[in-house]
């Protein structure tokens, strides 16, 4: 018999038994007369009033492993559930059956059975009953459906007509069964008008969909779009172990998502194990949940449970359940009913009298709360009707539920891709369908799908319900509101320089913003998306105009509401400040990049970051943005390993164009002037939304390092800006030449270079702005490849090599990163290409050392200029020694002059 100590009491003997007797014995009628219900509402206010009494009583933090909603409480099941079950039974057929034909000799592509297994009935209640597509009145609701469950939905389209047998055979084998091949897991990038959200790098679905609430709300708030989009977010019970997953709950609660619901499929195992074998990840969760302000449904016991709980008068069934660990749980489902019998039932002589006259397979039918229908569509209803908070749906299942002996709560059946003869019959037998032993056996790993035929009444019945919630999902359009390109007026200011001031390509960039923001057709469309580092890159400026996003408003007096930069908050805020939170500002980019898709209205996120906390921190994220073919730009602030250096090693940033050239989707530039800036903006913009609507993610890098900005030269090649290189200066003078290339910060360098080659040596130079290393390599890549598969064409030529092809001498390149940057063009540069960089760690000093250190700055580029002529026999080899000790190129003190980097 259990004798567990309350872990809410005080452990204090009690004064006056009596009393305490009485005030049980009130709430014991209270129950007994109006029901549980009002039992807890009386208890929920005598809480709040212990709270103002100021009694130190804390919330309880957890309720009893039972189901939050009472049976007597439970609404009328709405649907035909015999129907439902019966086709349900045809989709969780299809679906293990597709994975395992992926697994036959000869393909061997594999696949997750169980997940989708375990999870059936979680999203049959929605499809049937809650979710609702993109013709709904309401606006269609956004589902992130769990990556390892695809399956399931692939399974479902089939019996929809939107795919084929054909595309169920093209499981993971989407080049060698194309048009009919299928990605493993929800991918929009390869399913584009079927998938919405990529979920399967687990711990992004649940941030994502935060934002997306967030993004519902805020198209409505700032009155573009009317919607009331419900967002549901299936999500396994391990996966909420990752950071990002949890990260995000306490925005949820402050900006009352009441739109937002997660459903956490609780089978209590993760891939290789138990989640909390130990312990109890639902009563973890729920705690976890309501402490970060959201609403908890628990769906634990299906209807199976209800007689034997309400005979609990004692509460020895709940002791039991509440005692009872998640890795007892899954053995129990692993076992058998004699086993449950005994070691469960069997650990309380009164709860083993409850179950004394039920035979062990009525024990063994005793159903997880997530299986039963009814269950789960009370927690939906409930959900979706509650506000001023989200709602977590806590669902308990088994793991690989039906599959058989060998699958069901199996530690190894996350990774189990096939099912034996064996295994395929007893699911039959389990899921009760009219397959015979002969269809089994004449080829185990092409075991039939099921398809009733167009016209029965189950397919009628399913079709029907998703006619009355709107049409199919998932489903992805990209059908939106068309608005006219800004003019070039819009992006004049920049392309007129600076004048003698000298200015940041940070605040180049800013003032361009300025003028975006106010372009009447687009200008309310931009969505400014910054961390807690406004004033680093000076977007302080629009606080009062534009205004924070908060669905609250500013309901506090503001310190600064005098100063004409004050802070200000609003619900029709145009800016989303995301606080110290990277991975929330990629959630929240995501989610207005893709709003032309979600809701048909285009926004474009601009998100300004420091560079360092970009790439490196959330490439993650970025990939999932590529992914579901966002929209956007990202502004690299602050970049550079020397530029940057007052700040030190962390904040110094030599690589992230690097790590941006490794995402397809992602067009990566590190611009030197003002005038770049525009074109770039410009051609990004018209590129998304213009005649072409490409799926692309702008990205540029941007410095804080003020500099005279010049004037946008008359016949500028725009084609060269955009395509990655043009040519800014022509060395004067005749004799010995040299190539300067370089990219952002590094252009003045490379000026002041062309001076000294010029006056010290007598060498003419050129300079090249390199406004993208990737492109120029991505281009030549496209070129060769043409070439290698297509001999007896015309060989197409890289457009750095024609650029460069006439160019006199060798080529010099610098930057302010790693070498590796210049460097990816090595191989299409036409002639002798020498590169100098940032590589290593970066380290706090002023600029000028920095830049010696690494050698890389103007006198660095001079040696390595005449190095590289020295080496073709056009300069003496002394010369380079020469100016080597001329410059004091091993003193970091000798550099040219410089301001201390940093914030200022």
């Amino acid at each position: 018999m259990l004798n567990d100590q309350d872990p809410y009491s005080g452990h204090t003997s009690d004064p006056d038994p009596s009393e305490t007797a009485e005030w049980q014995e009130s709430l014991s009628q209270l129950v007994e007369a109006n029901g549980p219900q009002r039992g807890r509402e009386i208890m929920l206010s005598l809480l709040k009033r212990s709270k103002e009494l100021h009694l130190g009583v804390p919330m309880v933090p957890t309720t009893d492993y039972i189901n939050t909603i009472a049976a007597e409480d439970e609404p009328e099941f709405p649907g035909d559930e015999a129907i439902e079950r019966t086709y349900r039974r045809w989709i969780r057929w299809n679906a293990a059956i597709m994975v395992h034909r992926a697994q036959a000799p000869g393909i061997g592509v594999g696949g997750h059975i169980s997940t989708y297994a375990s999870s059936a009935s979680l999203y049959e209640v929605g499809l049937n009953h809650f979710f609702r597509g993109q013709d709904h009145e309401g606006g269609g609701d956004q589902i992130f459906f769990q990556g390892h469950a695809s399956p399931g939905m692939y399974a479902r389209a089939f019996l929809e007509g939107r795919l084929s047998e054909q595309h169920l055979d093209g499981f993971r084998q989407e080049k060698s069964k194309a048009p009919n091949g299928l990605p493993s897991y929800p991918h929009p990038r390869s399913m584009p008008a079927f998938w919405q959200f990529p979920t399967v790098s687990m711990g992004l679905g649940p941030i994502d969909a935060i934002y997306q609430a967030q993004a519902n709300k805020y198209l409505a708030n700032r009155g573009i779009k009317d919607n009331d989009s419900q967002v549901w977010a299936f999500l396994g019970d391990g996966e909420m172990d990752e950071v990002e997953s949890r990260g995000a709950l306490q925005l949820a609660a402050n900006d009352g998502l009441d739109n937002l619901n997660f459903v956490i499929n609780c089978n209590l195992q993760r891939l290789d194990g138990p989640v909390r074998g130990n312990g109890k990840v639902i009563q973890e969760l729920e705690s976890f949940f309501r402490g970060a302000g959201w609403n908890v449904i628990k769906v634990v016991w299906g209807r199976e449970w209800d007689s034997l709980l309400e005979q609990d008068h004692e509460g020895a069934l709940r002791d039991l359940m509440n005692a009872t660990p998640d890795g007892d749980y899954q053995t129990y489902k692993a076992e058998s009913g004699l086993f449950v019998r005994e070691h469960f039932f069997g650990r309380d002589e009164r709860t083993a009298a409850m179950v004394k006259d039920m035979t062990d397979d009525e024990i063994w039918g005793l159903k997880r709360g997530g299986h039963d229908y009814r269950k789960v569509y009370a927690a939906y209803k409930a959900a979706s009707e509650h506000k001023g908070q989200p709602t977590v749906i806590l669902a308990k299942t088994i793991k690989g539920y039906g599959l058989g002996k060998s699958f069901e709560a199996r530690n190894a059946t996350h990774q189990m891709k096939k099912l034996t003869l064996d295994d395929l019959k007893a699911f039959r037998d389990h899921l009760q369908l009219d397959i015979s032993d002969q269809q089994l056996e004449s080829d185990p790993y092409r075991p039939p799908y099921i398809h009733p035929g167009e016209g029965s009444p189950e397919l009628e019945y399913l079709q029907e319900r998703r006619r009355a919630l709107g049409g199919y999902t998932p489903e992805r359009r990209t059908k939106h509101t068309v608005i006219p390109m800004p003019g070039e007026a819009t992006y004049a200011l920049p392309k007129k320089g600076s004048g003698k001031q000298e200015v940041a390509t940070t605040m180049a960039f800013v003032r361009l913003l300025k003028d975006l923001l106010r372009d009447k057709g687009w200008g309310e469309r931009f969505v400014p998306i910054i961390p807690d580092e406004a004033r680093t890159f000076g977007i302080d400026a629009f606080f009062p105009t534009a205004k924070i996003y908060n669905p609250k408003g500013q309901n506090y007096t503001s310190v600064d509401r005098d100063l004409l930069l004050k802070y200000r908050e609003a619900p029709d805020g145009q800016i989303v400040h995301v606080g110290i939170n990277e991975a929330g500002a990629m959630a929240a980019f995501i989610a207005a990049g893709t709003s032309y898709s979600t809701h048909g209205e285009p926004l474009v996120p601009i998100y300004v970051f420091y560079s360092m906390f970009g790439f490196q921190r959330t490439a993650d994220s970025i990939w999932a943005a590529a992914d579901q073919m966002t929209r956007g730009f990202l502004i690299g602030a602050t970049a550079g390993r020397t530029t940057l250096t007052g700040e030190g090693l962390q904040h110094a940033d030599g690589h992230s164009p690097l790590i941006a050239s490794t995402n397809p989707a992602v067009l990566a530039y590190d611009p030197a002037y003002g005038y770049e800036i525009a074109h770039l903006m410009q051609m990004g913009l018209e590129r998304m939304y213009g005649e072409t609507s490409e799926d692309i993610i702008m990205y540029l890098t941007v410095y804080n390092e003020p500099m005279l900005q010049p004037a946008e030269p008359e016949g500028v090649d725009v084609e060269g800006i955009c395509r990655g290189i043009h040519r800014v200066s022509v060395g004067e003078g005749e004799g010995v030449k040299v190539q300067l290339l370089g990219s952002g910060v590094s252009l003045p360098w490379l000026h002041h270079a062309q001076e000294l080659l010029a006056n010290d040596w007598g060498i003419s130079a050129d300079i090249w702005s390199v406004t993208s290393w990737s492109e120029l390599r991505r281009d030549a890549l496209e070129a060769d490849e043409h070439n290698l598969l297509h001999p007896q064409d015309d060989a197409r030529v890289p457009y750095v090599t024609q650029r460069l092809s006439e160019a006199e001498g060798p080529f010099v390149a610098t930057t302010d990163y790693m070498r590796a940057v210049p460097d990816q063009i090595r191989e299409w540069v036409p002639g002798d290409y020498a590169t100098l960089g940032a590589d290593g760690f970066g380290f706090s000093d002023t600029r000028a050392a920095a830049r010696r250190f690494f050698a890389i700055d103007s006198h660095s580029v001079v040696v390595r200029a005449l190095d590289a002529l020295a080496k073709q026999g056009s300069v003496p080899l002394g010369m380079v020694q020469q100016a080597i000790d001329k410059y004091r190129i091993h003193d970091v003190n000798a550099g040219e002059s410089g301001t201390v980097g940093g914030d200022a």
